[in-house]
């Protein structure tokens, strides 16, 4: 698995707006000093917008904001919005099921290193990234 440039863009817009939350709307030439090209950060952030984790407002003073707060918003949620449900292999989907999927050892591999992945993402808010607190799942500083 690896994470695509939307994805990442994704998680960088959504840490920027965390930055300036309550401070009102960013602008797209704001957001993008975060090295990402315009217009496909306004594609970004219509997605973003369309999934309930980013909110627009029109006018001379407008721009894009977080639609809740930013210890509510978990990269997890960045990224299901961006990437779709993170996996590891397509064996795991169920739209592809392997005919060996009830009796192979290598397929609870992979998904436990998926379960293992999307609590990590859904563990860490854009607040703790923030306040630089990320723990890893043992409990140390990752």
């Amino acid at each position: 698995m690896k994470l695509s440039t939307k994805g990442k863009y994704a998680v960088y817009a959504m840490y920027y707006l965390a930055k300036g939350a309550g401070e009102g709307p960013k602008t797209l030439r704001d957001i993008a000093t975060m090295g990402i090209p315009e217009k496909y950060l306004e594609q970004l952030l219509g997605n973003l917008r369309r999934v309930g984790l980013v909110k627009t407002t029109r006018g001379v003073r407008g721009g894009y904001e977080l639609a809740k707060a930013p210890d509510e918003i978990t990269v997890g949620d960045v990224i299901g919005a961006t990437e779709g449900p993170v996996s590891i292999s397509e064996c795991l989907s169920e739209q592809t099921p392997c005919f060996r999927s009830s009796v192979c050892a290598v397929r609870q591999v992979w998904e436990q290193l998926t379960g293992s992945i999307n609590i990590i993402l859904d563990g860490i808010t854009l607040q703790d990234m923030l306040c630089d607190n990320l723990v890893s799942v043992k409990g140390e500083e990752l």
